[in-house]
């Protein structure tokens, strides 16, 4: 049976079709993003009957930033509405709701690859490999459609690798095409650099941990941004004109202003409007 591929629009959250699998499944602790402890698998306090949250509006004042930088990829309605078939945790029972807690952590996972897989499709400079990318796609898709029982068997790790020779070789030739030997930044700590003005066309950032850096008025065009952690890293000025592999929770976990230029796939978050 073919499997139809995704697109980007299918691999955002669609919380109204989502049991809150996030605010419930997911552990995190007491934090500069977090106001309180909470344990895989129970509740957060915030959430209500209707599976929303009550402060949703006022997380960041509230101490839940951890909250505005998270994001399923569209995992959340998936594993609710298609591996469940709409029965929630809360009616399914305890062994249901723990198989449900299991399964959102290993879709999340097929989702963001399927997200960096259907983006690296729109490139053309990585059209050498667009059958690979294609064929690559369809079988993550087909992965995150096993039944609870296989996801909950699935080698994630394995298959990511797979996905990671591919998404490599199309990092090297989008920023070959850039006509420019840039630096390899691949890992690097670059917490708190002095980054300002800097020229990062067609650098590879893969994993560089960017943690506060100064990326003031940086150059980011048609960067690899795949995995880098832009927490509070400043993006105010900056070009990221056709960077890829860029998601919106590495966006929104930065700061930045209006005048930051931004590839057409990410928003420009709600927080950034105050910043100049």
């Amino acid at each position: 049976m073919h499997v139809p591929s995704a697109d980007l629009s299918d691999l955002r959250a669609d919380c109204g079709n989502c049991f809150a699998l996030c605010c419930v499944a997911l552990p995190f602790a007491r934090s500069a993003d977090f106001a309180i402890d909470k344990h895989a698998g129970t509740p957060c306090r915030n959430l209500q009957d209707d599976f929303r949250c009550g402060v949703h509006s006022e997380l960041r004042p509230r101490g839940f930033a951890g909250c505005t930088v998270y994001d399923c990829f569209g995992a959340g309605q998936k594993v609710s509405q298609i591996t469940f078939g709409g029965r929630d945790w809360r009616s399914g029972g305890r062994q249901h709701a723990r198989r449900m807690f299991d399964v959102f952590p290993v879709v999340r996972q097929l989702h963001e690859l399927l997200w960096y897989l259907t983006e690296a499709l729109t490139l053309p400079a990585a059209r050498p490999v667009h059958a690979d990318l294609r064929r690559m796609l369809e079988e993550t898709e087909r992965l995150t459609l096993r039944t609870p029982e296989e996801l909950g068997e699935l080698d994630v790790g394995a298959h990511r690798q797979e996905v990671n020779v591919l998404l490599l070789r199309t990092s090297e030739l989008v920023r070959a095409g850039t006509g420019r030997r840039a630096k390899d930044r691949r890992g690097a700590d670059l917490i708190g650099a002095r980054l300002k003005g800097a020229d990062l066309r067609g650098a590879s950032l893969r994993g560089a941990c960017l943690i506060a850096a100064d990326l003031t008025g940086a150059d980011l065009r048609h960067a690899d941004l795949i995995g880098a952690d832009l927490r509070d890293a400043d993006l105010t000025d900056a070009d990221l004109t056709g960077a890829f592999f860029l998601t919106q929770p590495q966006i929104n976990a930065a700061r930045g202003s209006v005048r930051t230029r931004l590839p057409a796939s990410v928003t420009r978050p709600a927080h950034w409007m105050a910043h100049r």
